[in-house]
Formats: C-alpha cells, sequence, structure tokens
C-alpha cells in the first residue's frame, strides 16, 4: 500500500460528533475507523467503580453510527480504553451495546474483544521477580497493594490490535490501550514507518482536537504514506494548521520531543509542519526509537472510604480578611466535636477533612501566586472521607453546624457564616489512582488475553478464547 486512510470520528466514544462530518469522513473510503473510548482523566473513580464517565446512551450513539459506517464500507473499526477505564466490568458493559445495536441493525460481523483487567496472581508474580518497575512519581507498590485494588489494568499497545485483525476481527473492542495505539496498529501492520504511524495516531486520538478552534467534539482524518501524513478535519469549516497541529503534537506529554510507547520512543526533534493546503497539514521528519525492554504501564484504583461533601459561600468582609484563621479555628472545632460524638472509636487519621476556598486559591492550592483575596464573596467547599458512608455523612453534619455559627472577636451575639444552598451531599465510595508502574512481559499480547466472536442479528457464537 502507497497510502492507508484512518478516520477517527471523536476524541472519546460518548463525547459526541457531527454525522455530517463522519459521513463527509466515509466519503474518503478510509481503510480503518478507530476512536478512543477512555481515558483517566476523569479520575480513578470510574475504573475504581466500574461506571462509565459518558453515559450509556451516548456511548450507544456514538458506537452505533460508527458500526454503521465500519459494516458499509466494509472496513476494521477499533476501539482502546473501552467503557472510560477499560476493565473487564466496562468491557463487558461495551460488548453487550454492540450485541444490542448489530440486533437493531440486523449487523453481522466478527468481534474481538480484548481484555486489560490484570489477575492478581500474575501480578504478584511479576513483582516478585522484580519485573515491575515504578515510574516517577510512583506510590508504595506490594503485594497488599494488589490484593486492596478493585482492578488492576495495563495499557496496551499495538500489537494486540494487530493480533485481533490477523485473526480476522471486523471490529476490536479493547479494554485500556494507549491511545495512540488504536490509529498505529493498522499502518504498522501495513508496513507503514512506525515514526509515522505513531505520530499520526498522537493527531488522530483526540478527534478535532487539533484543529484551529474546535466548535465541538468532530472527526479528523489521515492520509499515512510512506514518507509523511497529512492530516485534515472533514468539517470545511474546521482548519488545521501547523501551529495547531505542531501544538497538538506537545499535547498531554511531560517532554515536547519524546512520546513514550510501549514498543519505544516517538522522536518530535526533527518532524517538519507544513502547510498542505488552506486546511490540512503534512508532517514529516518524526523517528521512531525502538525500546531495549517491551513494557506495559499499569493503572489502578483502590477505594480510599466514602465521602460527603459540604458547599456554601461566605459574604461577610470581616470574615473574608481573616479566612485562614477563621477556616484553622473551624477545622480545630470539627475536630473536638467529632471526638465528642465518637470518643476513641474514631482517630483523627482514621477520616479526612479537607476545605477548598475558591475566590482565594481553591485551583490551585499553595501554587496560587495571587495572594490578596480580591472577592467581595468567597466559595467554601468542605469535603469528608471515612470508612463509611454513615461516619462521613456524621461528620458533615458537624461541618454545617460549626461552619454557621463559628464566631469571630468583631461579633456580638449570635450570627451567622456560611450560607448553605445544600444540607450536605453524600457521595457514596471514593477512588484513589495506587499504581503507576510497568510490567515488563515475555510477549506483547501475553497480558491481554483475547475472545472472538461470530455476531449476527440474531445471536452471538463464541468462536475462540
Amino acid at each position: 500500500m502507497e497510502e492507508l486512510r484512518i478516520l477517527s470520528p471523536t476524541g472519546v466514544c460518548g463525547s459526541g460528533f457531527v454525522e455530517s462530518s463522519f459521513e463527509q469522513g466515509l466519503a474518503q473510503k478510509p481503510h480503518v475507523i478507530g476512536c478512543d473510548g477512555g481515558s483517566t482523566d476523569p479520575g480513578p473513580a470510574y475504573l475504581g467503580s466500574g461506571r462509565t464517565a459518558f453515559p450509556k446512551d451516548a456511548i450507544r450513539r456514538d458506537l452505533r453510527l460508527m458500526l454503521l459506517g465500519a459494516r458499509r464500507l466494509k472496513i476494521p473499526l477499533l476501539m482502546g480504553s473501552a467503557g472510560t477505564g477499560g476493565n473487564d466490568v466496562q468491557l463487558e458493559g461495551v460488548h453487550q451495546l454492540v450485541r444490542e445495536i448489530a440486533a437493531a441493525e440486523g449487523l453481522n460481523f466478527k468481534l474481538a474483544l480484548i481484555h486489560s483487567e490484570q489477575k492478581k496472581d500474575y501480578l504478584k508474580k511479576r513483582l516478585r521477580e522484580g519485573r515491575v518497575k515504578a515510574l516517577d512519581p510512583a506510590p508504595h507498590f506490594d503485594e497488599a497493594t494488589i490484593d486492596r485494588s478493585e482492578h488492576i489494568v495495563g495499557m496496551m499497545g499495538a500489537d494486540p490490535f494487530i493480533r485481533a485483525l490477523e485473526n480476522g476481527a471486523d471490529v476490536v473492542i479493547a479494554g485500556r490501550a494507549s491511545d495512540t495505539a488504536i490509529f498505529a496498529s493498522v499502518p504498522i501492520m501495513r508496513g507503514f514507518p512506525e515514526a509515522l504511524a505513531w505520530h499520526a495516531g498522537k493527531i488522530l486520538e483526540c478527534g478535532a482536537a487539533s484543529v484551529v478552534q474546535r466548535k465541538t467534539p468532530d472527526c479528523m482524518f489521515a492520509w499515512v504514506r510512506k514518507d509523511h501524513f497529512i492530516v485534515e478535519a472533514p468539517d470545511p469549516a474546521l482548519t488545521c494548521t501547523p501551529q495547531s497541529i505542531a501544538s497538538h503534537s506537545l499535547y498531554e506529554n511531560s517532554d515536547p520531543f519524546r512520546l513514550v510507547e510501549c514498543s519505544g520512543t516517538l522522536d518530535l526533534t526533527r518532524s517538519r509542519y507544513e502547510a498542505a493546503t488552506a486546511r490540512a497539514v503534512k508532517v514529516s521528519g518524526s523517528e521512531f526509537i525502538p525500546a531495549q525492554r517491551y513494557t506495559v504501564k499499569l493503572e489502578g484504583a483502590e477505594k480510599a472510604g466514602y465521602q460527603s461533601i459540604l458547599i456554601g459561600s461566605i459574604r461577610d468582609p470581616f470574615i473574608i480578611r481573616q479566612i485562614d484563621d477563621w477556616t484553622a479555628r473551624l477545622e480545630e472545632r470539627i475536630h473536638s466535636r467529632v471526638k465528642m460524638v465518637y470518643g476513641d472509636k474514631l482517630k483523627p487519621d482514621d477520616y479526612l477533612l479537607f476545605i477548598r476556598i475558591y475566590g482565594k486559591n481553591g485551583t490551585m492550592g499553595a501554587l496560587e501566586p495571587v495572594k490578596e483575596i480580591r472577592s467581595h464573596e468567597l466559595c467554601l467547599s468542605f469535603e469528608v472521607t471515612a470508612p463509611t458512608q454513615e461516619i462521613a455523612s456524621t461528620i458533615a453534619s458537624v461541618i454545617r453546624h460549626q461552619a454557621l455559627h463559628l464566631p469571630i472577636p468583631e461579633w456580638s451575639g449570635l450570627i451567622t457564616a456560611v450560607a448553605c444552598p445544600y444540607n450536605h451531599l453524600d457521595r457514596g465510595a471514593v477512588y484513589r489512582f495506587n499504581v503507576n508502574h510497568v510490567v515488563e512481559p515475555d510477549h506483547p499480547c501475553e497480558m491481554f488475553p483475547m475472545e472472538i466472536f461470530d455476531i449476527n442479528r440474531d445471536s452471538e457464537k463464541k468462536l475462540a478464547a
């Protein structure tokens, strides 16, 4: 092949895309459609709980259009990080949506499901062998960490997608995957330079995010050739420029020139970005440095406890002028009152109280360079995390009452402080990331078992595992 054409409908399945843009992309006869299905961007709750960041109906809408388009052109559809975090619960949820859409639309195809959730015994074995290595920064990681994790996934590279396609899959739904690997896999399989495949994937993985000004989540199209690739948004109202594409190459990277993947590093030091047309950009000169050892990044989430929150505002100028002292005294009062309620049954280390002050440093905390409060009112967010929801809710009630009536020297009589639009809100279980490590497997597909199904309008038949 001298040219491989790739259509990316959107940055993440469920965020939506313009249907007319998608049809314009299909009219350019892509060889493959790829779409990211998730991210760690929404935080650890989705990996930990198995819920999806986007509503089920939103995912169904995007998935239906992609499936119909791919089957109309008889080209592969690839999705990675299915269901947000890519754990087995989320992967199965997207699998069920695929089955429902196929039945409703009368579609027939071969489906590959690639699992990314890791068996705890496997991780313990690799840990004992010294083949689990910490990234920087990384929390402490041992067998106890593995045991208390709700889910741990491996971030697959291009190889599991290639294996699925080589086994005849028309549709590939994968667990957690490198965003770029979804798009790089087919060019690599077809013999295109890895550097161009990975760099094109980097631009495609966020859909139309690399245009000059994105109106809404939308499509991006790429023509990958032997010595360059060209990208252009199907919507004629959207424009790519050398600057917009170069800037997206830097997006979400700690190093502006080096993007690390399982199999190596994409080096953008010598990359060139040139206007191909008024709306399209030509990229060349990228290099790929193969890794000395293949690694798979791990992502894990564990339950941090149960949480309640309280949101209120302060407009009293006397309190605002001494807000740091007031919140410090408030924290002391809350801890004192909690001890009165629970005695020695609950120690201060058993729960976490956090106060954010919006209008002062609520966004950046101690990193906020502006020290002077310039607002006539402040928003306070009180967050308590405890071993049970009942304890968290009880402490939230203590917070409300103490924050409402904590006096300052300028007051006389009983005056209220925080105006709360809600009594308090119980969030339920909350999670935290607990892994930032890589594994050194024996084989790129070792950690990613695959199942293949024959899907038709009436039934599903498992062909292999």
